[in-house]
């Protein structure tokens, strides 16, 4: 295909996707309410959509990365996507019942047409997640998926097309462009989950239509190692917790601080993890690649321009950089300052920079002198150290003594604060977030209102000196 074919091409799939909008836009006008055996349905088809392509879904997503371990994507996108299906179908019909308050009620009501823009890291789960919220709440919906995984992209379009109706839930496929088109469209709500920076550029576009935005962002979650906690344990909880689909993971931690001191012990003991746990790293099928080679490129930047501002490199395998198949075994720096791109940067892979701290003063003071994180890992036996940790520093969301699993907590809310994100999905809250809470209040057929009526004179000022006594 040649550039003019390309361009033709993007030109004849954004009037098709801007059309199907225009129909699902108009639909939810003419019929604001879903009814809860709707929801239902389109739940059930959701399950069955996730549940009877599982291998095609892990075929697509591993060939897309060039390698993806199989047992991680079962275990990280096919798993919680079904998790979260079925925490909502359990209790979405609960969430959908008007509230009732003395003289009021709420009617949660479906905000209309909801877009989902779905980044690249995990392309399964996180387009399901918050479909299946936005489902339950009675909207129709839209979905980006990310042009670098192309092949799960055109597999979801094709089920979405096999098992709903166009105008219910619709995949749009595409490039940058196309993902700019999208997100200028005039959704009832849209939730982006991606980078801080592009997070800047989607929340500028969605602004032209005051379209209200979830943002699902990054940046540098910290893990802290208390004085009191075996380093051997916190040491496996982090690294497994980073390795996870090689480090590309929005809430893996980004950095540790450890006490002064510890440093080398830390890093003794991660290496003692990644043989157990890779033990033939250059050849298993359990480690991932670096989703493409820009991203390849971008970690092996970190590392050379950390070292030529001093950093120490500490190689956490005895395995070798893989640049054909993009494998990169993990790496651990040491004397990283604030000036080099990989502690400014959300990392987004294996390097793990090492940080020393004196007291727990210190380390949340560092912390607290860096954007709020999206995530945050405390290892530490007392309560107390425990309790300043979690009173003194804001975070999306806080796991202790282990790392990522706040995430799979269907009952928790999800998501960012500052510029890790805004807003919340998950469970209820996802429901909340793509539903219209609506206020009503009932007037009493006999009411005094009548006696605050101008003109205004003596008895009305008697009634407003009692009202605000």
């Amino acid at each position: 295909m040649n550039a003019n074919e390309a361009i033709a091409r993007q030109l004849a799939e954004a009037d098709t996707f801007k059309n199907v909008f225009a129909r699902m836009h108009a639909a939810t006008r003419r019929n604001a309410q879903v009814e809860r055996s709707a929801r239902q349905a389109r739940l059930d088809a959701l399950a069955a959509l996730v549940h009877d392509n599982a291998e095609r879904f892990v075929t697509a997503i591993s060939a897309d990365f060039g390698h993806r371990s199989a047992h991680e994507t079962r275990l990280l996108e096919l798993f919680p996507s079904l998790e979260s299906i079925r925490h909502t179908r359990s209790h979405f019909g609960a969430w959908m019942k008007p509230q009732r308050k003395s003289a009021s009620i709420i009617i949660p009501q479906p905000l209309g047409v909801v877009g989902i823009i779905v980044p690249w890291n995990y392309p399964l789960f996180l387009a399901v997640a918050p479909l299946a919220a936005a489902i339950a709440a009675g909207n129709r919906v839209m979905i980006k998926m990310s042009e670098f995984t192309p092949r799960t992209g055109e597999l979801l379009a094709e089920l979405v097309a096999r098992y709903f109706t166009e105008d219910d839930v619709a995949v749009v496929l595409g490039d940058a462009t196309v993902g700019a088109d999208f997100a200028r469209l005039p959704f009832d709500h849209l939730l982006f989950t991606g980078s801080t920076k592009v997070g800047h550029d989607i929340m500028r576009m969605a602004a032209d239509n005051l379209t209200p935005v979830t943002l699902e962002l990054g940046g540098k979650s910290p893990a802290i190692v208390g004085l009191d906690y075996p380093m051997a344990k916190a040491a496996e909880r982090i690294m497994v917790g980073k390795l996870l689909n090689a480090g590309q993971t929005c809430i893996a931690p980004d950095y540790v601080l450890v006490p002064a001191g510890q440093e080398q012990a830390f890093i003794e003991a991660a290496r003692a993890v990644v043989a157990k746990c890779f033990p033939a790293m250059a050849t298993t099928p359990d480690y991932t690649a670096i989703v493409n080679d820009r991203h390849y490129q971008r970690l092996q930047g970190y590392v050379t321009d950390a070292q030529a501002r001093g950093a120490k490199i500490e190689p956490l395998s005895t395995a070798k950089a893989d640049d054909t198949r993009r494998k990169l075994p993990p790496l651990a720096l040491l004397n990283v300052d604030d000036t080099m791109r990989v502690m400014q940067d959300e990392i987004f892979g294996p390097l793990l920079p090492v940080l020393p701290y004196k007291d727990l003063d210190a380390a949340i003071a560092y912390v607290n002198q860096h954007p709020r994180p999206l995530a945050l890992y405390y290892f530490g036996n007392g309560g107390g150290d425990r309790d300043r940790v979690l009173n003194e520093t804001v975070a999306g969301g806080v796991t202790i003594n282990d790392t990522i699993l706040h995430i799979a907590q269907e009952e928790l809310p999800f998501g960012g604060v500052g510029p890790s994100g805004m807003g919340h999905y998950h469970g209820i809250e996802g429901f909340k977030t793509f539903t219209k809470q609506k206020a009503v209040f009932y007037q009493s057929r006999l009411n005094g209102m009548s006696l605050f009526n101008p003109p205004y004179g003596a008895l009305f000022e008697r009634l407003t000196k009692f009202l605000i006594r």
